[in-house]
């Protein structure tokens, strides 16, 4: 089997809405950053961009989010996602520029934050907020960068509720691409149970058909209460299709400047039961990108209403999806998968 490495896991938010949760966002990318044992220097980074997007949010958008998460591949890291829904920038070019900062912020404006991250990207529009993404790895090299920028995703817990009920992963390889992602029936610790029961399974048969993987955890998530499942596997670089099964109530959507096209699921859950498994294939548009997310998200978005945000960093198109369209009464996942690298790059 080709070497593979295995991506995914959860967000942690920090709400944005006065200057003393600046702080707080500092100390949990910190702390994220210290448990991924980064180096001394690039924990520094990581607080001081920590520090400097949540201060951008509460002088320039008055209301916002910080989400952190772990990463696996790059011999571990951290990635910082700022979301807010201020009035977008007019000219991003020059809020890049260098030494540009409207507030004489510490961290010296977004142009510091891209030099010091490892991988930067951002997506602003008037009217439609602003997201920044930086991350951070102990080994950044340039294909733990391309991998990055293929899948992202994102997994939080419904309010109230310390653990998420949905969980999400990723294997990537020369031979191709394996996206799982999960949601447990209900929401809380028996939920999180069986997501997360999924995703371990999924590390231990990332090469798995989609079909045959839904069939196999579907007879070992009989312990859980069970979970929506759906799997979308590609195989390779070059190919130009899309292998898809899904049970339970997720959406999946492959999606261009063109047109949008919804992947069939099936009812039933997994691991309790189980009506039908169906493996369909899709062709795959060449600037298309495949968006997975559990029901905590309205289905009713449309990338068309940001002007180039297709063409971003997939965390970017997560975190801007689950800004506008989460329920906020339920866990919310988003993965978003694309076939090539973006074409706009910072």
């Amino acid at each position: 089997m080709a070497v593979r490495e295995i991506e995914g896991g959860a967000s942690r938010c920090v709400a944005l809405d006065d200057r003393s949760q600046i702080g707080e966002a500092r100390r949990l990318a910190s702390s994220l950053a210290a448990e991924a044992e980064l180096g001394e220097s690039v924990r520094s980074d990581v607080g001081i961009v920590a520090t400097e997007t949540a201060s951008n949010v509460i002088r320039h958008a008055g209301r916002g989010m910080l989400l952190v998460r772990r990463l696996e591949t790059g011999g571990g890291g951290v990635e910082l996602l700022c979301l807010d829904v201020g009035p977008g920038m007019k000219d991003v070019d020059a809020c890049l520029a260098d030494g540009f900062s409207t507030g004489g912020t510490p961290g010296g404006g977004l142009g510091a934050v891209g030099r010091r991250a490892h991988a930067f990207d951002v997506y602003s529009a008037v009217g439609h907020g602003t997201a920044v993404l930086a991350r951070f790895w102990n080994r950044p090299d340039d294909a733990v960068r391309r991998a990055a920028r293929l899948v992202g995703g994102l997994a939080l817990a419904m309010p109230g509720e310390t653990a998420s009920g949905d969980a999400w992963a990723a294997s990537l390889g020369p031979g191709g691409t394996s996206v799982l992602l999960a949601d447990g029936l209900g929401h809380g610790p028996m939920a999180a149970e069986a997501a997360a029961a999924a995703v371990a399974i999924f590390r231990v048969h990332p090469d798995a058909r989609p079909a045959d993987l839904i069939e196999r955890l579907h007879a070992e998530l009989r312990a859980t209460r069970g979970a929506a499942v759906a799997v979308a596997v590609t195989d390779g670089p070059d190919s130009r299709e899309l292998c898809y099964a899904g049970v339970g109530n997720l959406g999946a959507v492959l999606v261009d400047a063109a047109r949008t096209r919804s992947l069939m699921s099936h009812n039933g859950t997994v691991g309790v039961q189980l009506h039908k498994t169906q493996e369909l294939a899709y062709p795959w548009p060449a600037e298309a990108i495949l968006v997975m997310h559990s029901d905590g998200l309205m289905s009713n978005w449309r990338l068309d209403q940001y002007p180039g945000l297709l063409r971003r960093d997939p965390a970017l198109v997560a975190g801007v999806l689950y800004r506008d369209f989460s329920r906020g009464r339920d866990d919310v996942s988003v993965v978003v998968q694309r076939m090539t690298e973006p074409w706009v790059t910072l």
